[in-house]
């Protein structure tokens, strides 16, 4: 059974696939190098020649050979003239290249055609159009060929992205009839130490391509190599056998002169018998002359035959000549093709090495990883774990405080009032203090005016005046500090008395003057003075008295924290 790699179409197929991954990289490399260079590119740019380059190839791929003297004959110019009859425009590129007087070949002139259109930012639109007449194309391809089928079309879309680039061309001063389009891999041959994941694998895909065209290009090289030795083979049997023919002929010409010389000699001597014998004997001997020269001119003829058959066959031996020359400059050509073809071959095993080490390590890499994935899953199931045991925990202490917010509403529902009654008496007691000190410095000043009557007559009574007073002050003082303990701590019946019986010196200022206050937060004894802030303290939700260090030590308190 006869293998798919042998058969023509699966060949053609596989080329075509090569040929378009290797437009679609130098393409991509081209538009990308040339918007890092940002300025104009010219002809002697690498990737701009690489991608002509590529274009030829593609062009020439599937060409219908035309069968001259000297071989085959394939070019792609013949299909880009067509272009000026599908886009009117292509007109003025395919007569510019025609004035052109450099260019001798049809290569060159394809080569020059398609420079041209890259300047003029038409490219794609003239592929486009000749991809589309597929009737005009058959004349040139193969059925099989890459502008045949999807994969030129695909190109031709690829070649929409070069109107980012500008291109400037000097074309008189540029050899394109003798340049040899041999593709360089090695400006796609990229180290992939910076690439991950699919950029990786897209780049290993990328050189498998590459290695598949190379072998592919180098199979059909050696083809062409092994048609060409046969060529040349054919040729030299049949110089050896056209030298034999001229041997031969060259013989043949001698002879005929031996044998016109010896017709010449017996010519001459016969004339002169005739002048010397009888007249039936001239007669017998002029027949024999007149025979002889038919003799003479039928060997004479058969002479010029000779030598035109000779000159034709020199003519064809200088031909066969050139033909030779032409072989082996393109067998020389093929040849150089292969070496740079096999150093290019073995960067790509040396890199698919690489590659394949990189991939060794990699894959120890997500062992690793993976290794690493299940111990942080399996913290991550404790972390969980203690999670739902705090979330309890929360869930327990949030019933907690709901219950003691409870709890401290109910006490307040039951000692509101209490608390509100004692308010009052405390008001209606500071009303009669405030009363009663007013009625003392009215005293103090009704005596301060009747200081001039006699102090005899005035002692007794401003004594007395004076020990009731201080009597009421004593009483107000003491009901003062009694409902000042009640309304401080009207829960708490195990404090002590805030206040004592005598009066308390201020811990800030050591004022020992009648009213005082305690600190609801440190439980402190302070003057007005020294407490005139209130604050909600944790035990009741409204604002309590406070000292004024206490005030400064909740407020940052109160200012650092989250809620």
């Amino acid at each position: 059974m006869r293998d798919d790699t042998e058969d023509p179409n699966y060949l053609m197929a596989n080329e075509r696939m090569n040929l378009m991954n290797m437009a679609k990289l130098s393409i991509k490399g081209l538009i990308e190098s040339a918007l890092n260079l940002g300025r104009t590119l010219d002809s002697d740019y690498a990737p701009l020649q690489q991608f002509f380059v590529v274009m030829e190839h593609c062009l020439k791929h599937g060409l219908k050979a035309k069968k001259t003297f000297l071989g085959q004959n394939k070019s792609f110019w013949g299909p880009l003239e067509l272009v000026e009859k599908l886009v009117p425009e292509a007109a003025e590129i395919t007569a510019s290249v025609k004035d052109l007087p450099g260019l001798k070949t049809p290569v060159g002139r394809g080569r020059a055609w398609l420079r041209l259109a890259l300047m003029q930012k038409k490219l794609s639109e003239y592929m486009k159009a000749l991809i589309n007449k597929k009737e005009l194309l058959s004349e040139f391809y193969e059925p099989n060929a890459l502008m045949m089928e999807e994969e030129g079309a695909i190109i031709a879309g690829l070649l929409v992205g070069l109107n980012v680039i500008d291109a400037n061309f000097c074309m008189k001063g540029e050899d394109l009839d003798s340049q040899v389009g041999v593709i360089d891999f090695s400006m796609y041959l990229k180290d992939g130490n910076s690439s991950k994941g699919s950029e990786g694998d897209g780049q290993i895909t990328a050189i498998l391509d590459q290695k598949n065209y190379v072998e592919e290009l180098n199979r059909h090289l050696n083809a062409t190599v092994n048609n060409l030795q046969a060529k040349v083979d054919a040729l030299e049997k049949s110089n050896t056998k056209l030298t034999e023919e001229l041997a031969v002929a060259n013989n043949r010409i001698i002879t005929l002169q031996e044998e016109m010389e010896r017709v010449k000699e017996e010519s001459s001597y016969i004339l002169e018998s005739n002048r010397k014998g009888p007249k039936q004997d001239r007669t017998a001997e002029g027949q024999a002359l007149s025979e002889a020269r038919k003799h003479l001119k039928e060997e004479t003829q058969l002479r010029l035959d000779v030598e035109k058959e000779l000159e034709i066959q020199i003519s064809m031996r200088q031909e066969m000549e050139l033909a030779m020359k032409m072989l082996e400059k393109d067998v020389c050509e093929k040849q150089d093709a292969l070496v740079s073809l096999r150093q290019q071959l073995d960067d790509l095993r040396a890199l698919k090495h690489e590659l394949a080490f990189k991939l060794q390590s990699s894959d120890l890499g997500v062992k690793q990883k993976s290794e690493l994935n299940s111990r942080l899953e399996e913290k991550t199931n404790q972390m969980a774990a203690t999670i739902k045991q705090l979330e309890q925990r929360l869930r327990q202490a949030e019933r907690g405080r709901q219950s003691a917010e409870l709890d401290n509403r109910l006490f307040k529902q039951d000692f509101g009032d209490k608390i509100n009654s004692l308010q009052l008496e405390v008001e209606e007691l500071t009303r009669q203090r405030n009363q009663l000190e007013l009625e003392l410095k009215q005293e103090k000043e009704r005596r301060l005016h009747n200081r001039s009557t006699p102090e005899k007559s005035q002692k007794p009574e401003a004594k007395d005046g004076k020990y009731k007073i201080q009597e009421e002050n004593d009483k107000i003082k003491k009901s003062l500090e009694e409902n000042h303990r009640l309304l401080s701590h009207p829960t708490d019946e195990q404090d002590q008395p805030l206040l004592s019986e005598k009066p308390q010196i201020c811990q800030l200022c050591q004022d020992d003057s009648l009213s005082k206050n305690v600190c609801k937060n440190c439980r402190g004894t302070f003057c007005n003075a020294c407490s005139t802030n209130e604050l909600p303290l944790p035990s009741s939700i409204k604002p309590e008295r406070v000292c004024n260090p206490c005030h400064k030590q909740l407020m940052k308190q109160y200012s650092t924290s989250p809620s």
